[in-house]
């Protein structure tokens, strides 16, 4: 499994990119006044600094994206692509705040229909900003096979997470209080977790 170490040099906004420094302001804005009635006081600077660039964004990276995997999706679309919403679901947090003050950027798996799907995740935000691979919270079903094939190649598992490691990524994902039943007792720090990912953290972003 070969890697590449993510670009370093500098965490300022490229020029090159669609983002701007006009989209972090907004993000920043929206963070000190996260009501609906701002929001949409505000659609147009939204639109236009914020969604607009994520869906230029999400287009220079198809290529990229299905050069990794022709099964990963790359779709610049406002709604069902790969942009993230900017609505939150609070229905189980105590944290009634309505919007995202990030944007977020799934390129998952082309079966995948939601945030629990296989993929790539990009994640910009004034305070930092990363970018992730694997899968986030997977359905019972699915998280048993991966604890299995895990049980089955420990070895290869743990090879492949080394070498992200050495490029800088780290593993993130809660973990059980208590290691599943069934599995090698000796591998329960990999097997407790029920969310695989490893994420690259690129720190703030200077908005100048």
């Amino acid at each position: 499994m070969a890697t590449q170490t993510p670009k370093t040099s500098s965490a300022a906004v490229s020029s090159k990119s669609p983002f701007s420094a006009a989209s972090l302001q907004f993000l920043n804005q929206l963070a000190q006044n996260n009501s609906r009635d701002w929001f949409k006081d505000h659609q147009d600077e939204y639109e236009n600094n914020v969604r607009s660039p994520a869906l230029r964004f999400i287009e220079q990276m198809q290529p990229g994206i299905l050069a990794i995997s022709s099964k990963l999706t790359a779709v610049p679309k406002k709604v069902g692509g790969s942009l993230m919403r900017p609505q939150r679901d609070s229905r189980f947090s105590k944290d009634k705040t309505p919007y995202k003050t990030n944007v977020g950027i799934q390129f998952r798996h082309f079966q995948g229909k939601d945030v629990h799907a296989p993929g790539l995740y990009v994640h910009i935000a004034p305070e930092g900003c990363f970018i992730a691979a694997g899968i986030w919270h997977p359905e019972s079903k699915a998280l048993n096979a991966i604890r299995m094939c895990i049980d089955e190649n420990p070895n290869a598992y743990q090879k492949a997470l080394q070498t992200l490691q050495n490029q800088g990524f780290i593993m993130d994902g809660d973990s059980l209080s208590r290691p599943p039943k069934g599995f090698d007792k000796t591998l329960d720090d990999f097997l407790s977790i029920f969310s695989y990912a490893v994420v690259y953290d690129y720190g703030a972003i200077n908005e100048n």
